[in-house]
């Protein structure tokens, strides 16, 4: 009997130890579990902090931007009360003159023999349009100018509607005598004769070519496609490649899968010292204004276009057509104008 009471005492102290161990590892389990939820929402508040100084960073951009945009509009209202002013002291000028102009800034390419100071412009005016105007273009200048002398004009729009446009003469200014002051580049090449192809493919094909020291080049720096001319220049890290090039003249580079001879020669970078402008009128071309937002733009287009066609309004053949809706923001750009 004795014996017994023993064993049972030994089986319930074991089985009090194992009670004892069996809750140990659950409390070891809990407190395991309590340091990774510790862990995610550490993980949490610092993911949270990084998108909240994402969004706080974002806003300053853009406030920033707001600021550079206000000093951009600023600086382009500056500039263009300079210009009014510039073309009220014009004495030729018998009227305001609506349009900014400039002489772009774009590479000068020399295009006379080796000693001559003969360079080649092309006049290139871009034409702010305001909003409710259009800009038509016939393909007789007598129409344009029968245009013009009836002025007023009253577009059907249907349904017994009808709206009533001005039309007014479009005046440029385009330099006149352009003074430049212009040095050979000792790090710039230029190269024309150059096939038709891709863009990329050519660019890679001569940036390749003139890299290596055997064809006379050296390490390129960038080579850019001029979209004027279709040429190219090259522009290389160190400044006594280029004049080596330019020494012979003709080079045979590698395009389209054959020996293709390309022109090399040197590149002028110029700058503008002095400019004359003189008054050109647009022979051919007509501005519309007074056009109001009555319908949708394509639709009250097709209507102008209609009617500036007919002989019987006073038009004839279009050649190009602009309309800028009223709050719109649109330019034209005029090239090759020759003054009346």
């Amino acid at each position: 009997m004795f014996n017994d009471e023993e064993r049972r005492h030994e089986q319930l102290i074991q089985e009090q130890q194992e009670i004892l161990i069996l809750t140990e590892q659950q409390r070891e389990t809990t407190r395991e579990f309590r340091r990774r939820s510790d862990r995610l929402l550490q993980d949490l508040e610092k993911d949270q902090r990084s998108y909240e100084q994402q969004i706080e960073d974002g806003k300053a951009e853009a406030v920033l931007m707001q600021q550079e945009e206000k000093e951009l509009l600023k600086e382009i209202q500056r500039v263009e009360e300079a210009l009014k002013e510039e073309d009220a002291q014009n004495q030729h000028l018998q009227q305001q003159v609506e349009v900014f102009t400039a002489v772009p800034e774009r590479p000068v390419v020399f295009v006379g023999t080796k000693g001559s100071n003969a360079f080649q412009m092309k006049s290139r005016v871009v034409y702010p349009m305001e909003g409710g105007t259009a800009l038509v273009t016939f393909e007789d200048e007598v129409v344009a100018s029968r245009i013009l002398d009836m002025k007023e004009h009253r577009v059907a729009l249907g349904s017994e509607c009808s709206i009533a446009l001005e039309a007014r003469r479009v005046q440029l200014v385009l330099p006149q005598l352009v003074e430049i002051d212009s040095e050979v580049s000792p790090r710039h090449i230029l190269i024309s004769n150059l096939p038709k192809m891709e863009t990329e493919t050519l660019l890679n094909k001569l940036e390749i070519h003139f890299s290596k020291k055997r064809h006379g080049g050296g390490e390129v720096e960038k080579c850019e496609l001029l979209p004027d001319s279709e040429d190219v220049v090259i522009t290389f890290v160190e400044s006594d490649v280029a004049r080596g090039l330019t020494e012979r003249e003709h080079h045979q580079v590698e395009l389209q899968r054959t020996e293709q001879s390309v022109r090399v020669t040197p590149f002028l970078n110029g700058t503008i010292t002095g400019l004359q402008t003189r008054v050109a009128v647009c022979r051919r071309t007509v501005l519309l204004t007074g056009i109001p937002g009555v319908m949708e733009p394509e639709s009250l287009l097709d209507l102008l276009e209609i009617h500036f066609q007919r002989k019987a309004n006073g038009g004839g053949e279009i050649e190009a057509f602009l309309y800028n809706p009223p709050g719109g923001r649109s330019s034209a750009l005029f090239e090759g104008v020759s003054a009346a």
